[in-house]
């Protein structure tokens, strides 16, 4: 009896044992599967990937289109991508289109399309919206007052630069010599009246 006790105690120690690293098996195999993660990001401007926990030790790539048209070519990455990616202006929502696949099984590769909205943008003021223009009397600067031009009025002849014109004749030292002239004949009348007169007495 103890002998059977004995040999069934270890062989459900050996079965324990074995559904223990079954089920370890298991979990480790399944890990990298759940790991996986996917992310991307659209806008109106950008793409964002953001792809993390892959298995790098297969190949694992990635794609991308924007309107139809390679926005990234096919590219390898490991253990994980990231980018971001500036997308063509549109003026109408452009369709993304990402295509990833991983090298361990297509139950985690990834063909996913967003739409990437109109980028809203500010109008440039008009006109009207912006400060008056200057009116053409603010605008257009005062003419400068002309120059004034040498004259080009003859010149008196024989005064030159130098002096004014004062009026006076030609006719001036005659008429001071012969004043000069009568004085000088008025005292000597004078000096000999004198002597006459000193004569007589």
């Amino acid at each position: 009896m103890t002998a059977i006790r004995q040999r069934w105690h270890r062989s459900a120690a050996v079965v324990a044992t074995g559904v223990a690293a079954l089920v370890g098996t298991g979990i480790l195999a399944a890990s990298p599967a759940q790991a996986h993660k996917p992310g991307w990001e659209v806008d109106c401007y950008s793409v964002s990937v953001n792809l993390t926990n892959y298995d790098p030790r297969v190949e694992n790539t990635i794609k991308i289109e924007a309107g139809g048209k390679e926005l990234l070519k096919q590219q390898k990455f490991g253990a994980e991508f990231n980018k971001k990616l500036d997308l063509p202006k549109h003026s109408k929502p452009l369709e993304v289109h990402l295509v990833v696949k991983a090298g361990d099984g297509d139950q985690h590769s990834r063909d996913e399309r967003k739409m990437s909205p109109v980028c809203e943008e500010t109008p440039s003021p008009t006109p009207t919206e912006s400060s008056p223009a200057p009116s053409p009397s603010e605008s257009s600067s005062e003419a400068p007052a002309p120059s004034e031009e040498p004259s080009s009025a003859p010149k008196p002849e024989g005064g030159g630069d130098d002096l004014a014109e004062t009026g006076a004749s030609s006719a001036t030292p005659m008429i001071a010599g012969a004043a000069g002239v009568v004085l000088v004949a008025g005292a000597g009348l004078v000096m000999v009246s004198r002597k006459r007169r000193s004569a007589q007495n």
